[in-house]
Order: structure tokens, then sequence, then C-alpha cells
């Protein structure tokens, strides 16, 4: 079987936990849960007719004043970044994240994960901006927690490219 480190990276209150929670267990919760430092799940699937499993690292949103800890990073395979579709400033901090990241630890295959496509009528990330980055090569899906869209997905699709390493 083979194991792989995946990190969900984020600014606060993005949805993060939501995914995870909604992916590993199949729940959703209105109630905010706050990550402090890092909460790690486990996961296991099949992809390509192979056995994985995911440990997936929800590490704490970041802002001006708390930022990712690059040590939570070591060993991990892949990641996704989390925004809010209804906060553009989640979007900046995306782009932050992944541009550290790559300095840090190196390319590693991620996702730009879109969420809250429930309230796709609110949001306030343009399509143009979205268009942008996959122009640029970024693999972005729309994502919701709380229906389910695309979470699934999202994971299967990270995985296949784990595989690939």
């Amino acid at each position: 079987m083979f194991r792989k480190k995946i990190c969900i990276l984020g600014a606060f209150a993005v949805g993060k936990t939501s995914l995870v929670q909604r992916f590993v267990q199949g729940i959703f919760s209105e109630k905010y849960l706050t990550t402090l430092g890092v909460k790690i799940d486990k996961k296991s699937m099949r992809v390509d007719q192979q056995n994985m499993e995911l440990i997936i690292w929800d590490l704490a949103g970041e802002d001006e004043f708390i930022k990712m800890r690059k040590s939570y990073l070591r060993g991990a395979a892949g990641y996704f970044l989390v925004v809010d579709g209804m906060r553009n400033e989640t979007l900046d901090t995306a782009i932050s994240l992944q541009q550290r990241v790559e300095e840090e630890i190196g390319k590693l295959p991620f996702i730009l994960l879109i969420n809250k496509i429930d309230l796709k009528k609110q949001w306030a990330i343009e399509s143009q901006q979205i268009e942008k980055l996959k122009a640029s090569g970024w693999c972005v899906l729309e994502t919701s927690a709380k229906t389910t869209e695309h979470v699934e997905e999202s994971f299967s699709m990270l995985a296949v490219e784990l595989l690939k390493q």
C-alpha cells in the first residue's frame, strides 16, 4: 500500500477542515472549527488498481499574524490550496502560499480548490482570475463541502498525480 502525505493550505475560514471532514468522515457541520496548528486524518482509497492511504495534514489558516510553518510541509507528496470564493483576498493568500511552498520544498503536485460553490452567486472571485490561473498551468476545481460537489473528485485527482511520482 502506498502512503502519501498531503497538506491542506489556505487562509482562515475557507473550509479546509470542512472539506477534510466531508472526504474522510462524510459529514458536514455548519459550526466553524478553528484549526490550531495541524490536524491529521487518514483515509484509504483505491486509485488505478492501487491501494493508497492519504495522510491528510489540515494546517491552521494563514493571515498576516499566523504564518505557515514549513516544518509541517516536510515529507508532503502534494497539497491543496483552498480559497473561499466569496473572499478575493483568500485567493491572494493561496497564490502566496503556493510560491512559498515551491521555494521551501520544491515543485509538488497541487490543486487549487475554490470552495463554497453552493454560494457561487455571492462569489467575489471572478472567472477571469480563475481562467488566468488555469492558463498558467494550475489545476483548479470548484468545490462545496456542504453539498459534496467535487470533494471526492479533487482528492482522487491529487491521488492519481501522487501515483505518477
